[in-house]
């Protein structure tokens, strides 16, 4: 029974995030353990992130791992060097893994989350981010396939 209850939330969330077309204000409206939207007047430094497509089938982010510290807002310049629609998404591994599932049912889902951008081949954008709490992040690309073929990477927060 438990399960049928959760399976129905599920659906009705998930749809409701079909319907509207987008999957918005879901991580605005709570507090995330890997932080929270930044002010472009704070930040503290930038980063560049290229999503890139290998000639071997992997999909990568260049660089594949960063360390920042806590309290510390990033604009993170992200630039989508490949042929194919890419995002990128910053969480925690749990939040990812459901969010990576989400995206599997409906893959067109769109995203209007601070923590998250899908740019268009050859596109660019940019992300504000605060780390507000110490720990092992992540960033990746949930396209269906995408973080399977290596488009994943670790984001180190410091203690300050």
């Amino acid at each position: 029974m438990r399960l049928a209850l959760l399976a129905c939330a599920i659906a009705l969330n998930s749809t409701a995030a079909l319907a509207g077309g987008t999957h918005s204000g879901g991580h605005g409206q709570v507090a995330m353990t890997v932080g929270e939207a930044g002010k472009a007047t704070e930040v503290n430094r930038t980063i560049e992130i290229a999503m890139v497509e290998k000639d071997d089938g992997s999909m990568v982010f260049e660089p594949a791992s960063l360390s920042v510290k806590e309290g510390e807002t990033i604009k993170f310049v992200v630039k989508n060097a490949g042929e194919i629609e890419h995002e990128f998404v910053l969480d925690h591994h749990e939040k990812m893994m459901e969010h990576k599932a989400l995206m599997e049912k409906f893959p067109e889902m769109e995203h209007d989350d601070p923590n998250a951008i899908r740019l268009a081949e050859k596109g660019d954008g940019e992300v504000i981010w605060k780390f507000t709490s110490a720990g092992e992040f992540e960033f990746g690309c949930l396209v269906p396939g995408h973080y399977e073929a290596g488009m994943k990477g670790a984001i180190t927060v410091a203690a300050h």
